[in-house]
């Protein structure tokens, strides 16, 4: 199946749900240019949960995210990678590079990073 993916932007946080063949080509370069117009980023959370197959061109997409990220002041988080994907992010020695988390982790990163809501009092 070719890469399908959903944003939803909240508060700074860009959560992305990557379902799929992250794999070269048009799909890949729309998801790239997609996260790209996004504006006040603090936290691009990538679930790659349903990801079914990743190649040289997915692996340069994730480190171009993540030079967008750093350039944007942002923290980049890959979500539940599927066992093949940890071993190729292993095999390519990236585990390093990038934050790898569960989605029950990064639920609870995510909600300690959303300021609380601030009422006025009289």
């Amino acid at each position: 199946m070719e890469l399908q993916f959903q944003v939803e932007f909240l508060q700074g946080v860009a959560v992305v749900s990557c379902a799929g063949r992250m794999v070269r080509g048009i799909a890949l370069d729309n998801l790239r240019r997609r996260i790209e117009q996004l504006n006040r980023v603090r936290v691009l959370v990538l679930d790659v949960s349903e990801v079914s197959q990743l190649d040289a061109g997915g692996i340069g997409t994730l480190l171009m995210l993540r030079r967008w990220a750093i350039q944007n002041a942002a923290k980049i988080k890959l979500v539940n990678p599927p066992a093949f994907f940890c071993r190729i992010l292993d095999a390519t020695h990236l585990t390093a590079v990038f934050e790898i988390s569960s989605l029950k982790a990064a639920i609870c990163i995510l909600r300690s990073s959303v300021p609380a809501p601030r009422f006025a009092t009289a």
